[in-house]
């Protein structure tokens, strides 16, 4: 989590914020902004970011331009805070289908040694600036062989040798498209006559309206003569004609030196219709590859687990059609020749060893699993597309806080199904539900926001939104955990098919540790998910934009298929060696999956971020993972226990007992 400092009085309206969620969608159906021509378009600017460091820092901490009025932070939620996204407003500015050139921003200070230190390290450190226009980022694109590559905002300056050299112009190229009156489509739609169609709106100068469609920029390194300058002020012509050549560097800083900061600005007619616009910035190179890889690798997982699964079927019945076929005086005689799941039905329902963290753990399971369904598909339905900054980490806080009511329901029923009936302490487990992920989440953040407030971060969560997170959780997330909790106390507990006796069976030595096998079934479910993982890794990490959420909603119900097999075979196969000791065992037969995305996330780190650079940085990075890692492992624990508890129930439901 990351965030930047809001406004003094800023808590109260990212409160309103979060419960008014769909501000920030970008629903289906939403309008665009026409301008006319001659409005004024104001670019605002985030925080510079590197994928070297990971570690984000504000636009005004390097010597650029700061706009006549001040700098002033546009409307956050707190998705876009947590996310360390610090937008703010800019000296850029220009009117519409206006073409200017030459234009004069600012003449900085004079470097001083340590803002020269700084921006040297910033350079070396592959910073990048991050414009945007109509909520458009800035993009980039270079030429490398015979194709293009693309890239959102563009490097602060570059080193060649012993020098460094900053972009101080800028070629900005605005992409707009006339405006189209939403009643042409609707009217076209319903299949009446052309002639009511109405025409589109004109401006008071008789020009029609424009939709901004894409932003680019060009970052140029121009030799400015500063004295020449010193009368001149912000927006004034420069005296002489700048020419922008991307391919040569010609401004080095220097120590006391200041650095002059130009632009230029022109606009093009496109035919990129304003629901398209962020084609550009979602575009996947080699996407049939990726898709035919992974939609083979999702086939052959779910067609080896319904085959395991048909087998488990099959040998279930099996059995019971064999026991149930049997008198009594054969059963006894069964019972004394043969081992199996049959012999431990006295014992198959005692209660586990810490049975209040296990019930927590469940109950904080499905609290993660449903946010993180309920989130994805409304990612999939499109109300939370990449083009609204924040709104899928404010829709997942929303609903984390919201199904507080479900995990606290879970948590105290299964409390009160192994207290057989009985639900006092269902208040101390209602409180550990609600206290157990947060307050691990709460110690990991922790920690790594005293590094990022070391490093003068934006990235570093500000006290106040501290405070916020603390109040939200207080005030919505325990008092509907608590009711949830109160709920599953007042719920009938589920009966155990079969009678358990006080003296536990002796579980038999077993030819191989039974939880090596246990933390083996896990790469089952992690091969569904490992190539969508490097996908979702890139996002993070690389900077690459994430949207396929149709497909990871897929994925996601594959896992969670997966999971609930796995559990069931791995604990029909101990029940098979008169092992009774399954409740942990499923829980983390399924869960055991988070030891190898932490695996994952270890070789992703050594091998595809090897320019990460830095302790800060590397323990930003592993403390992140091992808080996502964490949040898988209960989710996944929890689906595979839940199932476990189902087949069981079933399995010793189906045997005759007297």
């Amino acid at each position: 989590m990351m965030g930047s400092f809001p406004r003094s009085s800023s808590w109260i309206c990212l409160f309103f914020t979060l419960l008014c969620t769909a501000h920030g969608f970008y629903l289906p159906g939403s309008y665009p902004h026409k301008y006319s021509v001659g409005d004024v378009l104001s670019v605002k600017v985030n925080s510079l970011t590197s994928i070297d460091t990971e570690i984000p820092f504000s636009y005004y901490s390097l010597p650029f331009c700061k706009p006549s009025e001040g700098v002033r932070d546009a409307a956050e939620n707190i998705g876009e805070l947590l996310m360390g996204d610090r937008i703010e407003n800019s000296p850029y500015r220009f009117k519409m289908h206006t073409n200017e050139s030459d234009i004069l921003l600012c003449r900085s200070d004079p470097l001083k040694p340590e803002m020269f230190n700084l921006l040297k390290k910033r350079i070396d450190e592959m910073y990048q600036v991050n414009l945007i226009l109509d909520n458009l980022p800035a993009i980039r694109y270079t030429k490398k062989d015979d194709y293009f590559l693309r890239w959102t905002g563009y490097p602060v300056g570059i080193r060649v040798g012993d020098d460094y050299y900053i972009f101080n112009h800028l070629k900005l190229t605005v992409l707009v498209h006339k405006y189209e009156d939403p009643n042409v489509a609707r009217v076209m739609g319903t299949g009446d006559a052309a002639d009511v169609i109405p025409p589109v709106e004109k401006s008071g100068s008789g020009t029609p309206g424009w939709m901004v469609v894409g932003f680019e920029v060009v970052p140029c390194s121009f030799k400015h003569d500063s004295e020449s300058i010193k009368s001149l002020k912000m927006y004034d012509k420069y005296p002489a004609k700048i020419q922008c050549d991307p391919s040569t560097v010609s401004m080095s800083i220097k120590e006391n030196q200041p650095v002059v900061f130009t632009y230029e600005v022109s606009f093009m007619e496109s035919d990129i219709k304003w629901p398209s616009r962020w084609d550009a910035y979602l575009k996947m190179e080699g996407a049939k590859v990726h898709w035919f890889s992974i939609l083979n690798s999702l086939m052959v997982i779910a067609f080896l687990a319904g085959i395991v699964f048909v087998i488990l079927l099959r040998t279930v019945r099996r059995d019971l059609t064999r026991y149930e076929e049997l008198d009594k005086e054969a059963q006894a005689q069964m019972n004394e020749e043969l081992s199996g799941w049959k012999l431990v039905v006295s014992d198959v329902f005692r209660a586990p060893a810490n049975p209040m963290l296990l019930c927590v753990m469940v109950g904080d399971g499905v609290q993660i699993l449903g946010m993180a369904l309920v989130t994805i598909l409304f990612a999939a339905l499109g109300f939370m597309s990449p083009a609204s900054r924040g709104a899928l980490i404010t829709g997942m806080l929303f609903f984390y806080l919201v199904l507080g009511i479900a995990a606290g329901y879970v948590g105290v029923r299964i409390w009160k199904t192994i207290k057989c009936g009985d639900h006092s302490g269902w208040v101390s487990v209602s409180w550990r539900v609600a206290c157990f992920f947060p307050g691990i989440a709460f110690l990991i953040l922790t920690t790594l926001n005293f590094l990022l407030w070391g490093s003068d971060s934006t990235g570093a969560i500000p006290f106040s939104l501290f405070v916020i997170l603390i109040l939200l959780w207080f005030c919505i997330s325990v008092p509907l955990t608590l009711i949830g909790g109160f709920l599953g106390a007042k719920a009938p507990h589920i009966e155990y098919p079969v009678r358990t006796n006080q003296i536990p069976r002796e579980i038999p030595p077993q030819k191989y540790p039974s939880w090596l096998l246990v933390l083996g079934a896990g790469t089952l479910p992690f091969g569904t998910l490992f190539i969508e993982l490097f996908f979702i890794m890139s996002s993070i990490w690389m900077g690459r934009v994430y949207y396929v959420f149709g497909f990871l909603f897929i994925v996601l119900m594959l896992l969670v298929i997966v999971c609930a097999e796995v559990s069931l075979v791995l604990t029909y196969m101990h029940l098979c060696v008169e092992d009774w000791k399954w409740w942990w065992k499923s829980f983390f037969s399924s869960g055991s999956v988070a030891i190898y995305i932490f695996l994952y996330s270890i070789n992703y780190l050594v091998f595809d971020l090897k320019s990460l650079s830095g302790p800060v940085s590397a323990t930003l990075y592993i403390g992140y993972s091992l808080f996502m890692v964490v949040a898988i492992m209960l989710a996944t624990g929890t689906v595979g226990f839940i199932s476990s508890f189902w087949f069981i129930h079933y399995l010793f439901s189906s045997v005759k007992l007297d």
